[in-house]
């Protein structure tokens, strides 16, 4: 079958090119998961140490905010170079280095000792993750079709929400446990125990990831062929449509579209993680702790199934748009709810906003992942996606820092003025969302 006259859906409804992907899957899918989970849960667990660090260390609440962002500058200074360098030596001795050395940083923040110590470990936390979420995007990218993609996206995903309903609760035990422990403090058990894990992933990583179909042991060669033809085919249509090599893709108008839009995404990701176990034990008036950290959990477990049936359904252009854009807007109108419960002492209410928003931030993160890497390939891609992630991922930057000013200036009690502020750029992401409609290319054909 000729690549020239087969559509990519044609393709796809071949048994051997089906029983290709189940099997990349089934192989890939739960490695990756796992490092992403990891990942997401070294980012966040700062939040259950944040009265700990000020108590213990001196840390202030500006100096707090600064080390919760600044993390994402080393993380978009060094996030192209690592992405370029994953493409040249492979996914599986980058990705692992990337774990095994975020992991070294996370353990050492035990030994934190004040504001300066807390702020350069967070920084260097930052440097030393930078390429893992564009890596496995570009990864994903060279494994599995468009068709398809958004769904594997949405799996990778998963990590999200598994990371804190299981890590928020395992943050706040470790904790608990190492208050008990004579001569240390529990966030200091904390740090170098997440940590280890994440060490341990990197070591994983090595013996558990491929580099490419063409070296995959478990598919037959029947399997091979079927998945590289298809690949094949999408490459040559973004070669022909989409920007050829690093300095194309860094000026490309559609790579900075995508990264406005992604910025936006993670001002809520982000403005919400950050803050969310003070902002439950604030609408329960509880200490954090164990029981906090159970509650957290409560959105993201619902999470897991908003992103993983949309993402089943985003199978064309028209509905990922139309999913994209609506999901945005519900992530800025619960963002607001959140705030309004708040100030209104509504716990449950507070509740119900907070999981809303969590679910559907998380739900339009694949969607918005499947346009870049529907047009990018080859070194384009590995720029391309670098960027995306670096400079987008600046909103987890801006949000903890905005969050706290907003709150300062309004003089709010209960930081209600904060979250209103980070619920305004959801609504400009869902505008970009829509604005996609003008975007259609070519490579957009082999999802109809």
């Amino acid at each position: 079958m000729a690549i020239a006259t087969t559509t990519t859906n044609e393709l796809l409804e071949t048994v051997v090119l089906k029983s290709a992907i189940s099997k990349a899957a089934r192989h890939l899918m739960p490695m990756l998961v796992i490092l992403y989970v990891v990942s997401f849960l070294d980012r966040t667990n700062v939040g259950f140490a944040a009265d700990a660090l000020g108590t213990d260390r001196g840390v202030s609440a500006g100096a707090f905010a600064l080390g919760a962002g600044i993390f994402f500058i080393g993380y978009a200074l060094f996030e192209v170079p690592s992405n370029l360098l994953l493409r040249k030596v492979g996914a599986k001795i980058w990705l692992a280095r990337i774990a095994i050395t975020w992991g070294i940083v996370e353990a050492s923040f035990a030994l934190v000792q004040g504001e300066t110590s807390f702020i350069l470990l967070r920084f260097l936390l930052g440097v030393t993750e930078a390429g893992l979420f564009p890596g496995v995007i570009m990864y994903l990218a060279e494994w599995f079709p468009n068709k398809t993609r958004v769904r594997m996206f949405a799996i990778f995903y998963l990590a999200q929400p598994f990371s804190q309903m299981i890590g928020n609760p395992l943050s706040g035990w470790l904790i608990n446990i190492g208050d008990k422990i004579p001569g240390v403090h529990g966030w200091q058990v904390m740090f170098f125990t997440e940590g280890v894990l994440a060490i341990i992933a990197g070591i994983a990583c090595f013996f558990f990831l491929i580099n490419g179909p063409e070296k995959a042991k478990f598919l037959s060669t029947e399997e091979k062929y079927a998945l590289e033809e298809v690949m094949g085919l999408e490459d040559s249509v973004k070669n022909e449509t989409g920007p050829n090599g690093v300095f194309a893709a860094l000026r490309n108008g559609r790579v900075w579209y995508f990264t406005l839009i992604y910025f936006c995404l993670q001002i809520a990701v982000y403005g919400v993680t950050f803050f969310l176990p003070q902002q439950v034990a604030e609408l329960t008036g509880q200490k954090v702790g164990l029981a906090v950290g159970l509650l957290v959990g409560v959105p993201w477990f619902f999470g897991i199934f908003a992103c993983y049936f949309i993402g089943r359904a985003a199978t064309t252009v028209d509905r990922r748009r139309s999913l994209g854009t609506w999901l945005f807007v519900s992530t800025g109108v619960c963002i607001f709810g959140s705030a309004w419960a708040g100030t209104n002492h509504l716990p449950f209410l507070g509740m119900v906003f907070i999981t809303l928003a969590v679910c559907s931030f998380l739900a339009v993160g694949p969607i918005t992942w499947s346009y870049p890497t529907a047009f990018l390939t080859g070194t384009a891609a590995a720029a391309g996606i670098g960027l995306i992630n670096s400079l987008g991922n600046l909103g987890g930057f801006v949000a903890p820092i905005m969050r706290t000013a907003v709150n300062g200036y309004a003089n709010s009690p209960t930081g209600s003025a904060g979250i209103y502020a980070l619920g305004v750029l959801p609504f400009l992401g869902a505008l970009l969302m829509f604005g996609t409609r003008r975007l259609k290319n070519k490579a957009d054909d082999l999802l109809d």
